[in-house]
């Protein structure tokens, strides 16, 4: 719904909202009652359908946005390249990911846009690892840190993701490590600050190796507390909430500036569902507007120009932050 809002208002760079019109799918009779709620003003003026399922066969789109849980992505992945469509594809799973990549050569082939991790992280995760590499002579580390979840499904993926493999990219190699290994301290935009950051099955390091493949150690880590991590390989104890607190991505990037080696660290703080619906609403906008780079599959960091994707999105609330402290010695 906040990709909907988004896209009907225009609120980035001058985009036309009024042009748009939008199809809003759901197997959910409840979802799509509450979607006519939300969108009711442009639903009167024509700018909004609703499908329910079985869904028409047939689906005429510039774009579809995948915003479904995980065990679904794939189909509808599918029949949007069926129909020639843009695709952004906001969804954080290892799994759901890599069984989209096997659609790449499809994508290629009909010179379609498939953007993959058009989120919070990946997604906008990417973008700053993008930003920060044009800041290097030579980047050696990308190390990607993220806290919160966007709603039960996104809360699912994470409660799964700790009891799974993580795949490390490292000297030319995959590394396997369990996951909720490796437990880190990392430090995120306020308010949410310090946490503790363990390994899990996401798959920012697959799209950050396609996207800089020169880079030769790219990880991934998820805040989590103890009881998370002994949970993760049971199902779920409590129901998640609806929605999640504040959230933030932290992008750590290492490299060599001139003669010296240096870090930048990059980050966001920001509900997770809010920040995912403005870069995936943004990402649309560079579609429709044709300015995506890559025809076929690959992520957002590849597709989109980092400095002015970031400003379209910061046009929207969701504002990055530069570390520029220094460490303390004790």
């Amino acid at each position: 719904m906040r990709v909907a809002r988004h896209l009907l208002s225009g609120t980035a760079s001058g985009f036309p909202g009024a042009e748009v019109h939008l199809v809003v799918r759901d197997i959910d009779p409840e979802r799509l009652t509450g979607a006519l709620g939300v969108l009711e003003a442009a639903a009167s003026e024509g700018r909004v359908e609703v499908e329910h399922a079985p869904f028409p066969e047939q689906l005429d789109a510039d774009v579809v946005v995948v915003a479904t849980p995980r065990g679904t992505q794939l189909a509808a992945v599918e029949s949007a390249l069926a129909a020639g469509s843009t695709v952004v594809l906001s969804g954080d799973g290892l799994a759901e990911t890599v069984a989209v990549t096997r659609l790449a050569d499809r994508a290629g082939e009909q010179g379609v846009s498939v953007v993959l991790g058009a989120g919070f992280a990946p997604g906008l995760s990417g973008v700053l690892a993008a930003h920060a590499r044009s800041w290097f002579d030579e980047v050696d580390e990308i190390h990607i840190a993220k806290a919160g979840a966007g709603g039960p499904a996104c809360a699912l993926v994470h409660h799964r993701a700790l009891s799974r493999l993580s795949y490390d990219w490292s000297e030319g190699g995959w590394r396997r490590r369990p996951g909720g290994s490796g437990r880190e301290l990392c430090w995120f935009p306020e308010p949410v600050g310090p946490m503790d950051c363990y390994r899990a099955a996401l798959p920012d390091p697959v799209l950050l190796h396609h996207a800089f493949p020169e880079v030769g150690r790219i990880t991934a880590r998820m805040a989590a507390t103890r009881r998370d991590r002994l949970t993760a390989p049971l199902p779920m104890l409590s129901p998640p909430p609806v929605e999640g607190g504040i959230g933030a991505i932290r992008v750590e990037v290492r490299g060599r500036r001139g003669v010296s080696q240096d870090v930048c660290v990059l980050g966001v703080a920001e509900r997770p569902a809010v920040a995912a619906a403005a870069v995936a609403a943004t990402t649309v906008e560079w579609a429709l507007a044709g300015r995506l780079r890559v025809r076929g599959m690959a992520s957002l960091a590849e597709m989109v120009e980092p400095t002015a994707f970031l400003a379209d999105v910061a046009d929207r609330g969701v504002v990055p932050e530069i570390f520029e402290g220094e460490h303390a010695v004790v």
